[in-house]
């Protein structure tokens, strides 16, 4: 899971669930190499999963390491961003309906 300030929560990146047999019968994919003492086939039960789901994963890294200036690269990330430690915001702040008001 991952802290999402703007929720005050954690929220789920990952989802893991049993799709039991019906994707290794599609695949035919089985346990062993024959069939089971009941002359049947016998198969693998999978598990449907994603290793993190990246847009709520880039979420919340912009959630928890903006400024008012833009956003700081976490440490583990800078080699993959060139080397660039933050990246600023370019324009300013949209107008809500809210911010108009007051």
């Amino acid at each position: 899971e991952g802290w999402f300030p703007g929720y005050g929560e954690y929220k789920e990146l990952v989802s893991a669930s049993n799709c039991t047999d019906y994707q290794s019968r599609a695949m035919d994919i089985r346990l062993g190499h024959g069939k089971n003492a009941d002359g049947n086939k016998e198969y693998v039960h999978m598990l449907n999963a994603t290793l993190c789901a990246t847009t709520r994963t880039i979420c919340a890294i912009l959630e928890n390491h903006q400024t008012a200036e833009g956003v700081n690269v976490p440490e583990a990330l800078v080699p993959f961003t060139g080397g660039v430690t933050f990246f600023p915001f370019t324009q300013p702040r949209p107008k809500t309906k809210d911010s108009a008001k007051g």
